[in-house]
């Protein structure tokens, strides 16, 4: 009967690291998606409603149509709201997850928001 400690002993960090290096890894890969995509989606809203708004403008300068920007607001208003109160709770159910994925989720999501 030998007391020697076992072959593993003294090596509990990095295997507890291996352990969450899964969650770790899938999370920063769909973080880094989720992010450029956002990044690129936003981009690309923003150039249509820019290129609208100016088509609309001229248009309205031309006499062809008035625009009832108090009316339009009124109407956006409830939309832009409940969207802003689901992302809001989207963004809780992640981060109220996995604590390793969401880690690696949050951190590429980040990276990928700044990638060219």
């Amino acid at each position: 009967m030998s007391l020697s400690a076992p072959p593993h002993a003294g090596h509990g960090l990095p295997e507890l690291l291996l352990s969450y290096l899964p969650d770790l890894s899938v999370g920063a890969i769909l973080g880094f998606c989720a992010g450029y995509a956002i990044k690129r989606l936003g981009k690309m809203t923003v150039l249509i409603v820019g290129l609208l708004f100016v088509a609309l403008q001229i248009m309205a300068w031309q006499g062809l149509l008035t625009i009832h920007w108090p009316r339009i607001q009124a109407l956006a208003e409830p939309w832009l709201r409940q969207g802003g109160e689901q992302l809001g709770n989207w963004g809780l159910r992640i981060l109220q997850t996995n604590l390793p994925f969401r880690g690696g989720f949050v951190a590429a999501l980040l990276v990928g928001l700044r990638a060219r």
